[in-house]
């Protein structure tokens, strides 16, 4: 079982302020903008990514349900700001078991089957931005 959810209230309100003021530096600490998927507000969430062959990984430590990722899933990608570079995503492709624990580092491998996290989203680099990288919002049709 991943993460609790009543966990991710307490981060959102504490930890991940914190977080959010070094993880566009610190890696592997990323920040993933992206773009609410009905309210076009966008959002800054903390994530620990890790590059890929296809581009960066990231471990669903809440499990599947987390708003970041219907987000980015309704979207098609967002974008993250890793070491402060700003990639573009693309492609979002949800990975279960081995296929996803083998894309993190084994120590990261390790904690993550300890607590019981066994899903993750590989998303594909397809570029890279100079610019704000908050993606643009969403308009409706």
């Amino acid at each position: 079982m991943p993460i609790p959810m009543w966990v991710t209230r307490v981060n959102r309100r504490v930890t991940n302020p914190v977080l959010g003021a070094v993880s566009d530096r610190v890696p592997p600490l990323a920040t993933l903008h992206h773009v609410g998927r009905t309210s076009g507000r966008r959002y800054r969430t903390p994530v620990m990514a890790f590059r890929t062959r296809r581009g960066v990984v990231v471990a669903l430590t809440y499990g599947p349900h987390v708003q970041w990722l219907s987000n980015v899933d309704a979207a098609g990608g967002a974008r993250l700001v890793q070491r402060g570079r700003v990639l573009v995503l693309d492609d979002p492709v949800r990975l279960r078991g081995d296929a996803g624990a083998r894309l993190v580092p084994r120590v990261v491998r390790l904690a993550l089957r300890a607590l019981h996290v066994d899903e993750f989203v590989e998303l594909a680099v397809v570029g890279t931005a100079d610019q704000d990288p908050d993606p643009p919002r969403v308009s409706d049709p």
